[in-house]
């Protein structure tokens, strides 16, 4: 008969409380809770509160549990902006500039960058969002619609999207809280895409070119792109949330309405078995790789869904 000390190496010890740092695929006995418990993780899509306003192409920023939604599409072009606080969306301030298919970046529900999109022209409005209201600064040197970015309110980066006559750009952009400075572009020209990180250490992944889905990526080191790993999905209006080693990619088109997740490492996409409840794309997301939040988004009608990703490390197991 095989035992566990056989395949793992080690015994199951008996202790009186959890270890601080488990390996993956440890197993103890907890003597003070009469429990087995296991170390892997698992990831999960779990339903949060509907947005007050059901719409796609907006914009997101934040954390899970302070997160930012601006801007998109009902059936109309909508300014409309709502802060969530981990259970429930509630509309505050709207933008000056009502738009779809916008930029955002931004630390929590109190510090927000928007720019560009698309109001019945491609601009390069940008506005800033301070928790109370939303006040107009520099706009982008190149107006343009379905932009990625990455960062926060005053350090970010805006890459890509459609600019007139409307064609697919490289074009990258950042700001410095004033104004904002073209710099190095994509590698791969590009619009729809998603981003994530940091306007120093950014990733740039999927879009679409010429009528097709993409799937390549691309890492921002402060001065240039350098292609990585693709996607195992290729696709175009996803969702993106964490960093340049943490990134996290959700929804999107492919052309169909997708609902697949993959995970980033720093150098290659994991595709994750848990994929979104509610397939859709334009989606807005926020958080990072272990706590995301995917919202808004089209059906492809328009959807009010919001989606919390988590990843638990511990997972008990009751001893009869």
């Amino acid at each position: 008969m095989t035992t566990f000390i056989g395949i793992r190496g080690t015994a199951i010890q008996a202790v009186s409380s959890d270890p601080a740092n488990p390996e993956l695929g440890q197993i103890w006995y907890n003597s003070s809770s009469g429990t087995t418990k296991g170390y892997r993780t698992v990831n999960a899509w779990s339903s949060g509160g509907n947005l007050n306003t059901a719409r796609e192409q907006l914009a997101g920023a934040g954390t899970q549990t302070a997160a930012l939604a601006f801007g998109g599409l009902t059936t109309v072009v909508v300014a409309n902006t709502e802060s969530y606080n981990g259970t429930s969306w509630t509309a505050v301030t709207t933008m000056n500039t009502a738009r779809r298919a916008l930029g955002g970046v931004g630390a929590s529900n109190t510090s927000a960058l928007g720019f560009g999109g698309f109001t019945t022209v491609r601009v390069g409005n940008t506005e800033s969002w301070n928790g109370t209201s939303w006040t107009a600064v520099n706009a982008l040197n190149t107006a343009r619609v379905d932009i990625a970015g990455a960062g926060i309110n005053t350090a970010a980066l805006g890459f890509g999207g459609n600019s007139p006559p409307g064609v697919a750009v490289a074009n990258t952009e950042t700001w410095n809280g004033t104004s904002w400075t073209a710099v190095n572009v994509l590698n791969t020209a590009r619009q729809a895409l998603g981003g994530a990180g940091t306007n120093t250490a950014a990733l740039g992944f999927g879009g679409i070119l010429s009528g097709a889905a993409q799937s390549s990526t691309e890492t921002w080191n402060g001065t240039s792109w350098t292609a990585g790993n693709a996607m195992n999905t290729a696709r175009y209006a996803l969702g993106g949330a964490g960093t340049q080693t943490a990134g996290l990619a959700f929804g999107g088109s492919s052309p169909a309405v997708s609902t697949a997740t993959e995970l980033y490492n720093g150098t290659s996409w994991t595709s994750n078995p848990t994929s979104l409840a509610t397939a859709r794309s334009s989606l807005a997301g926020a958080g990072t790789q272990t706590l995301g939040l995917a919202f808004g988004g089209a059906t492809p009608t328009v959807s009010s869904a919001t989606e919390a990703w988590n990843s638990v490390k511990v997972q008990t197991i009751t001893v009869s």
